[in-house]
């Protein structure tokens, strides 16, 4: 029987090895600490990239694959062990758009529902929304996912496998090789072996495998968010502004995000960050002004050029593959994403055409 070691335990890793574990194989996933509490855990969770019209098609592949699949996966979740990841369909509004003729041209070209607004037809489908806008987009049907509660959902079906097991607080610090072979890997509870071995450590997998001599262009780009309560119907829909965005939840918990820094390994939140969030939260939303920030924290995106993940075989390495550098849309990319690697590593015929995943060509 196959043997899969999937390093990391993020969403990436969680649904890789959800994913090779749903025909039988052995599974261990190893993460260097709690599973889900990095980029995954801190992100806004919504189902589309932000601005999908600027990404490549590589990107818009994987997710529409993703988008028609979630509301699947948040029912096969809450059925299998009783955790609600909360997909919640809002729509979504784009203010004041530089490029919205291409949004549009985008959304004519992939058949997507984009359509131009009336102001006054979005002040009366979002009464909060502050004034000053000009114009406005929206698209219908774009849904956003409890992140946390989606991984706590993953993490209780893993635990439920009998051939998966769920190893935390466990360090990868290395690879276990025979010439081009790799055999497992170095952890700090000793040597894992296993056939196949998955890197899907988000933005500490160009640490791992620099290890191996292999430059893997992912690096740590940091992201600060704010949390709101209000009362549960004062916000229906998610709305996005100057690159800052508002996601309700069912509950009226309302995130604003994100900033982009690169300050490395560094997930300290900062005043200048809250302030320039909260100011942004105020301009799109002026009632926010009398509302208290009751959480703010920063995580880590793996960043990655084009925001184009690494998902295949590495070249060199018989045994090793990669699922990562999802940049800003691992959570809406994620299902298409462990979907293409099983079927890849399984022998299946892809969802979705692999080559511009392929590390091959992309690592230094």
């Amino acid at each position: 029987m196959t043997q899969f070691l999937v390093v990391g335990g993020g969403v990436i890793g969680l649904l890789s090895a959800a994913m090779l574990a749903r025909d039988g194989a052995q599974v261990v996933l190893a993460e260097r600490q709690a599973v889900g509490q990095e980029a995954s855990w801190a992100g806004g969770g919504i189902v589309s990239p932000l601005y999908p019209w600027r990404y490549s098609p590589a990107v818009t592949a994987l997710a529409h694959w993703s988008q028609a699949f979630y509301p699947e996966l948040g029912e096969q979740l809450l059925a299998q062990t009783g955790v609600d990841p909360e997909v919640h369909v809002t729509g979504l509004y784009w203010l004041d758009l530089e490029d919205e003729a291409q949004a549009l041209e985008w959304a004519r070209r992939e058949g997507r529902p984009l359509r131009s607004m009336d102001l006054e037809q979005v002040h009366r489908a979002v009464p909060p929304l502050g004034p000053g806008f000009s114009s406005a987009i929206h698209m219908p049907g774009v849904a956003n996912v409890r992140n946390p509660r989606l991984l706590r959902a993953l993490r209780e079906a893993l635990r439920r496998m009998p051939n998966v097991r769920l190893l935390e607080n466990c360090p990868v610090r290395g690879f276990v090789r025979q010439g081009e072979r790799i055999l497992g890997v170095e952890t700090a509870q000793g040597q894992m072996l296993a056939d196949q071995v998955v890197v899907a450590a988000g933005a500490w997998s160009g640490e791992l495998l620099a290890t191996l001599g292999l430059e893997l262009p992912v690096e740590p780009v940091k992201g600060q968010m704010i949390l709101f309560k209000c009362a549960d119907d004062f916000l229906p829909s998610m709305v996005l502004a100057r690159t800052r965005y508002a996601i309700p939840r069912r509950d009226g918990h309302i995130l604003v995000g994100s900033t982009l820094e690169h300050a490395g390994f560094d997930k300290t939140p900062t005043d200048t960050a809250l302030d320039s969030l909260r100011a942004s939260a105020i301009e799109l939303l002026p009632a926010l002004a009398d509302a208290e920030v009751v959480r703010h924290w920063a995580g880590l995106r793996p960043g990655s050029p084009e925001g184009v993940p690494y998902i295949g075989r590495v070249d060199g390495f018989e045994g090793l593959w990669l699922n990562c550098g999802h940049y800003r849309n691992g959570l809406v990319l994620a299902p298409a994403s462990c979907q293409l690697l099983a079927d890849l590593m399984c022998g299946r015929a892809p969802i979705v055409d692999p080559t511009p995943y392929a590390p091959g060509g992309r690592l230094g």
